[in-house]
C-alpha cells in the first residue's frame, strides 16, 4: 500500500509538471502585437514562455502549428451554464430563489458540471464565462432586486470547486424600472418588475423599490459598523456578510438596467452609495455613451444576433450596438444571456464587425476586455508570460464560420472536442 502510494504521487507530481510546446504558429496575444511562426511553451497549467524558437523540454508534448493560429480562448460575459439545462422544465433549473435580497446565493454552489452545455461551448473556443443568477421563478426566483452573486468560472472540471476562477465576480441588481427586464432577447428569466400600468402608478413602484433597496444598504452598513465594534450582541447575518464586498468597493454590482434613463438614475444611485458599477445589456448605448465614458462603466452588451425591441426601432438596432459603445469610448465585452446561443458568441462578434465595429475591437471584446471587467485579467484573457492556458488553435480567423478549431486547452489540459451532438452523429454514422 505505501509503494502504491507513492506511485500514486509520482504519477500525480509528473502530470502537473507536464510540458507542452506549440512551434511554428501565429500567435495573437491580445495584449500586442502578433507573433509570426513563433512558439508558445505550457507548463503546470500556465503560459510560461513565448518567443521566436523555443527548445522544448525533456519529455514535453510537441504541437506543430504550422499555417495554425493561438488565440486566447473565448469569454462569455452573460450566461446561465450550469444553472439551466432546459429551460421549460423546472427540475432542471437552479437559477435563483424567493425574496427582494438574495446577496449571500452563490451560483457556483449551484453549477452542474455535467451540464451538457459545457461540452456544446468548449468545441466552439469558449473556455470561460460569467454564471449568472437571476429571477423569474423557473428556477425558484420571484424577480429578485438583489439576485446574488455571479462566477467567473471555466467550462471545464470535474467540480464547480475546480471550474471556478472567481466566485464572487459581481453582485447582481436588478435595477428598479417601470421600463422592465434587460436586453434584446435577454435572459428569459429576469420578468418585467413592474408590469403595463399607469405611468404615475409605475415610477411610484418604481420608488418604492429604490427606497428599499435604499433601505437595505443603509443595514448592510449599520451592520458592518457593528461587526468592527465587537459588541457582544452582535449576531452573524450571511445577506450582510455577503454585502460587505460590495459596500467596502471589493465587488462590483452587476446592474440590469436597459433604457438610457434608469441607466442615468443607476449611475446617480451607485454614487451616493459609493459602489462599483457593471451594466448588463443595456440597450441605448448612444444615448448613455457619455455619461458611461465620462464616469468609466463599463457594459456588457447582449445578442448582436436578435430582432429590434420595437416595431419603431430600426432594424439593424442590436447589430451596431457594439459599434456604437467603441465610437463613445465605452469599455465593453459580450454576453449572449441565453444558453442555447452561447455557442454562437464569436459569430454575433463577427454580426458587429459586418456592421461596423473594428476586428481587433471584437476580438477584445471576447477576451481581454471581459478578463478585466470582471477582475481576471491577471489571469486569462490574453496569452502573456503567468497566465493561465486558456487557448485556442484554428486554421484561420476564429470569428469566421468556416474556420475549423483544432484544439482547446483550459489550464494547459487539452479538452476533447466533443459533445453530445457529436456523440450521437458518430454514433448513427457507424451504425451497422
Amino acid at each position: 500500500m505505501k509503494l502504491l502510494g507513492l506511485l500514486m504521487v509520482s504519477a500525480m507530481a509528473a502530470l502537473a509538471g507536464e510540458a507542452i510546446l506549440i512551434q511554428n504558429a501565429d500567435i495573437y496575444p491580445m495584449a500586442g502585437a502578433p507573433l509570426k511562426g513563433g512558439s508558445l511553451l505550457i507548463q503546470d497549467g500556465k503560459i510560461v514562455e513565448i518567443g521566436a524558437k523555443i527548445t522544448a523540454p525533456k519529455g514535453a508534448t510537441v504541437i506543430e502549428g504550422k499555417g495554425l493560429r493561438v488565440y486566447p480562448g473565448w469569454i462569455d460575459s452573460g450566461t446561465q451554464l450550469g444553472l439551466e439545462e432546459i429551460g421549460s422544465i423546472r427540475e432542471t433549473n437552479d437559477t435563483g430563489e424567493i425574496g427582494d435580497f438574495m446577496p449571500q446565493l452563490k451560483a457556483l454552489s449551484a453549477v452542474n458540471p455535467d451540464s451538457e452545455h459545457f461540452g456544446v461551448v468548449r468545441v466552439n473556443g469558449i473556455t470561460s464565462a460569467i454564471a449568472l443568477p437571476g429571477g423569474g421563478g423557473r428556477g425558484g426566483g420571484g424577480g429578485e432586486i438583489i439576485a446574488g452573486q455571479a462566477a467567473l468560472l471555466h467550462t471545464d472540471g470535474w467540480t464547480w470547486e475546480e471550474m471556478e476562477i472567481n466566485r464572487s465576480a459581481a453582485m447582481v441588481l436588478n435595477f428598479p424600472s417601470a421600463a422592465g427586464r434587460g436586453g434584446r432577447g435577454g435572459m428569459p428569466d429576469f420578468p418585467d418588475m413592474f408590469p403595463a400600468a399607469g405611468g404615475a402608478d409605475a415610477r411610484r413602484a418604481v420608488l418604492d423599490q429604490i427606497a428599499k433597496l435604499n433601505a437595505f444598504f443603509d443595514d448592510a452598513h449599520k451592520y458592518k459598523i457593528a461587526k468592527a465594534a465587537n459588541l457582544p450582541d452582535f449576531h452573524k447575518d450571511l445577506k450582510f456578510e455577503a454585502m460587505l464586498p460590495v459596500i467596502d468597493g471589493k465587488m462590483p454590482l452587476a446592474v440590469n438596467a436597459s433604457r438610457a434613463a434608469t441607466i442615468h438614475d443607476a449611475i446617480a444611485w451607485s454614487e451616493k452609495q459609493n459602489v462599483k458599477i457593471v451594466f448588463l445589456q443595456p440597450r441605448d448605448v448612444t444615448k448613455a455613451g457619455p455619461e458611461l465614458k465620462a464616469k468609466n462603466i463599463p457594459v456588457i452588451l447582449g445578442r448582436v444576433l436578435a430582432l429590434p425591441d420595437n416595431e419603431d426601432a430600426e432594424y439593424d438596432e442590436g447589430y451596431t450596438q457594439p459599434r456604437e459603445a467603441y465610437k463613445a469610448g465605452v469599455k465593453f465585452a459580450l454576453g449572449t444571456f441565453t444558453n442555447e446561443f452561447v455557442r454562437d458568441l464569436p459569430y454575433q462578434a463577427a454580426t458587429a464587425v459586418a456592421y461596423g465595429l473594428p476586428h481587433d475591437e471584437a476580438m477584445k471584446a471576447l477576451t481581454i476586455n471581459p478578463a478585466q471587467i470582471w477582475g481576471a485579467g491577471d489571469l486569462i484573457g490574453s496569452i502573456e508570460k503567468g497566465k493561465l492556458a486558456d487557448l485556442m488553435i484554428v486554421d484561420g480567423d476564429p470569428m469566421d464560420v468556416r474556420t475549423q478549431i483544432r484544439h482547446v486547452f483550459i489550464k494547459g489540459k487539452e479538452i476533447t472536442l466533443s459533445n453530445k451532438q457529436i456523440r450521437l452523429y458518430e454514433r448513427y454514422m457507424s451504425r451497422q
